[in-house]
């Protein structure tokens, strides 16, 4: 009888997108439907990165070399100079996505069994990856009562066995949008030297920090040799079909081993590395316009969230994440309702539960991730389907959860 592996058994569904047949059956009915549940932005990608490609002078679509084009790596060395990231062309590898970069990080730095420490709500793919690569993914609770800022050190102390051997840290955040201080940066670089610990910093929302300064793993002086940068343009350039990212380290030892798992997979995508290029020399002040719709966006999500009974959102730091906290019995129930079995003003708003950002299991029951990806007038009628269905979802809770 053939059988499916463990791994494919223990593989984790997509929070994110498991309930997509949902949403399409709802659209088959004529309903619309807000999509808050993906982080896939709508703002137009830069049209210089298309015509690189459009003008592209090719005659045959080669394979790259396996780290990347060195005249991509070369270019990419000048962007990281420009937020304060000191490496050279060896030092980055270029992936199919951060994607790529994570697992790689997982695949050379981990054996299947060992311990990788996540602070959660995480990102969902984390246990994918992880589950991929044999690893076991250790959750330290943060919360939404303070922000999800970085739980206790004494939390990871508790955590950490001789198993252990990477912590996993994002930020800004996905899916909290918290973004971590110098000072709980420097917390994790004690534990890291003390423990001696990989630090996997997934870095793909950097340029959207809103209420703080964006601090780099790669700032951090004395830790060079225990970080690994995972990066993509996709969310930086609203390029996510581009599928390309980069998998950064000052660690020659740990760089050697992740260019043999690169080695394996041939060459990065070709017409995205062009495309990469061409993003590297768009003027720094690209990205105001875009990270000033972004806030714009943020205010008005977490104002209209907050205004609702029963309702307590944080105010994210920076991506265009938030997690919201709910007066609903099951997050994964309602949000499923949402595509079932309501509609406002013929529409409906696509939400994804956070049960599924959670390691720890029965955490995120009334907890929903919203991604700020659309204009400001959907986002709106996004939010008025959202309130008018809190006042009739069967499962409402009676308890106020506001903070």
């Amino acid at each position: 009888m053939l059988t499916i592996s463990n791994r494919g058994e223990q593989m984790p569904p997509s929070p994110i997108r498991k309930l997509v047949p949902y949403a399409e059956a709802a659209k088959k009915k004529g309903i619309h439907v807000y999509h808050l549940n993906i982080g896939q932005p709508d703002i137009e990608t830069p049209p210089a990165l298309m015509n690189a490609v459009r003008n592209a002078d090719l005659k045959v679509l080669e394979y790259s070399h396996s780290a990347g084009n060195e005249s991509y790596r070369r270019k990419l060395t000048e962007y990281y100079k420009s937020v304060g990231i000191d490496v050279d062309p060896n030092q980055i590898l270029i992936t199919t996505g951060g994607s790529e970069a994570i697992l790689f990080g997982f695949f050379t730095c981990l054996n299947p069994g060992d311990e990788v420490i996540i602070p959660e709500p995480f990102y969902a793919n984390y246990n994918g990856f992880a589950c991929a690569a044999g690893v076991e993914v250790v959750p330290i609770t943060a919360h939404i009562d303070n922000g999800f800022a970085l739980p206790p050190i004494e939390d990871f102390e508790k955590a950490i066995t001789a198993k252990t051997k990477a912590i996993i840290i994002c930020s800004p955040n996905n899916p909290t949008g918290y973004l971590y201080s110098m000072e709980e940066m420097m917390a994790l670089k004690a534990i890291c030297l003390k423990h001696d610990l990989y630090l996997f910093s997934d870095e793909a929302y950097r340029e959207f920090c809103y209420d703080g300064a964006y601090v780099s793993a790669m700032h951090i002086e004395g830790l060079e040799q225990h970080v690994v940068l995972m990066d993509t343009i996709s969310k930086r350039y609203s390029a996510c079909g581009a599928r390309l990212g980069a998998f950064v380290t000052k660690n020659k030892e740990v760089y050697d081993a992740a260019m043999k798992f690169a080695q394996a997979r041939l060459s990065p995508p070709g017409l995205a590395q062009i495309m990469g290029e061409a993003a590297v020399d768009l003027p720094a002040s690209y990205f105001d316009a875009p990270k000033a719709e972004y806030l714009s966006r943020r205010n008005l999500l977490v104002k209209r969230l907050n205004q609702m009974e029963g309702v307590f959102c944080p105010n994210p730091g920076g991506a265009f994440y938030a997690i919201a906290r709910l007066p609903i019995d099951d997050s994964d129930l309602f949000c499923l309702w949402l595509l079932e079995s309501f509609s406002h003003d013929n529409a409906t708003v696509m939400l994804a539960p956070a049960t599924g950002f959670y390691g720890t299991p029965g955490l995120g029951k009334n907890e929903v991730r919203l991604a700020y990806v659309l204009n400001l007038d959907d986002l709106s009628k996004a939010m008025d389907c959202l309130e008018a269905a809190l006042k009739v979802y069967p499962g409402r809770t009676k308890i106020d959860l506001k903070s």
